[in-house]
């Protein structure tokens, strides 16, 4: 029998240390659903969500494919007194439980924020830890991590959004405010998508619009006021 993970050689941005780190195998990586901010669901034990953090077993240092890839002298020492220090030596390198991922995600958190990388990290690792919550039904810890998810994409949009017009953000925007019951905030998001006449991504507009469509329904049904954007589309 074939095991759904495989081992992969990292090498840790802050102690230099090369260590393994397990992904699952694309054969394995099958979702039996995507809900609407883009969560995958499985069937199997196996997640690939489960092992997108790498953990340095020597530091402790803990960071994505996205996360950066080399650190100044200053942001080493920043971790090494922050986090470092504390680090008790451990492997992540196997097979993950829930429980594991979970502390995974955590510490890529705390060091991302620590060394100062880039907002869309942060966003991505927080919005990650509330779906994680949203696998284990805990609606109260995944409602807190998607509004610190939020406001993490909104300042994403505000340092470079404007500039290249990315469509998946500001519909992610839209959906995380749907998602935390703010209807007038979430159709502004998405009448930006549909409206935007620079943007051709041409499957979040639809999902834009059919989000729109969706919210339009909801507030109708709740005897709601119609904010502009929604009679506009």
């Amino acid at each position: 029998m074939i095991d759904p993970l495989f081992q992969v050689k990292v090498q840790c941005p802050c102690c230099e240390n090369t260590f393994s780190s397990s992904r699952v195998r694309p054969g394995f990586r099958k979702a039996t659903r995507t809900d609407s901010d883009f969560c995958s669901h499985y069937r199997d034990e196996v997640n690939p969500d489960f092992y997108v953090v790498r953990v340095c077993p020597n530091c402790g240092y803990a960071s994505t494919e996205n996360s950066l890839q080399e650190l100044a002298p200053k942001q080493k020492e920043l971790y090494k007194n922050r986090i470092g220090k504390s680090w008790v030596r451990r492997d992540y390198g196997g097979q993950r439980t829930w429980e594991e991922a979970l502390d995974c995600y955590k510490l890529a958190l705390l060091c991302a924020q620590t060394v100062g990388d880039k907002d869309r990290v942060i966003a991505g690792l927080l919005h990650h830890i509330a779906w994680m919550y949203r696998l284990r039904d805990n609606q109260e810890q995944e409602r807190r991590f998607l509004r610190y998810a939020l406001e993490a994409y909104i300042r994403v949009y505000e340092l470079e959004g404007v500039n290249i017009n990315n469509a998946r953000l500001m519909y992610l925007i839209g959906e995380l405010y749907r998602r935390l019951d703010e209807p007038y905030e979430a159709v502004r998001w998405f009448a930006r998508v549909v409206n935007d006449k620079r943007i051709m991504d041409a499957g979040m507009i639809k999902a834009s619009r059919e989000a729109w469509q969706n919210i339009r329904q909801e507030m109708l049904e709740k005897k709601m006021e119609l904010p502009d954007e929604v009679e506009l589309l």
